[in-house]
């Protein structure tokens, strides 16, 4: 079970990550240098990392017996800044 936890919490890091970057760097190069080659790149990156996220959180949702309450949570996380990051420390067990 903690291997599956811990390719959860990387996925949701790296969602996180790639979301950040979407926002604060792709995002500007586009509209503030007219240079949209980042956000091509970035924004499917972050695509495919989002939707790993929510079948991961699903995948949690039914090994942790969470219930739908802290699943909705984590998966509206999933669209805010910084959201994944709090869904790992509040919801995921630590692994070792």
């Amino acid at each position: 079970m903690d291997k599956f936890i811990r390719v959860f919490r990387w996925i949701s890091i790296l969602e996180a990550i790639s979301f950040l970057v979407l926002l604060l760097i792709a995002m500007p190069l586009k509209y503030m240098f007219n240079s949209p080659e980042m956000v091509s790149t970035v924004g499917m990156a972050h695509g495919v990392l989002f939707v790993l996220y929510v079948m991961g959180a699903y995948w949690m949702y039914e090994k942790l017996n969470w219930s739908l309450k802290t699943l909705a949570i984590v998966i509206i996380c999933s669209i805010l800044p910084f959201g994944p990051f709090y869904a790992d420390k509040k919801y995921l067990p630590n692994t070792k």
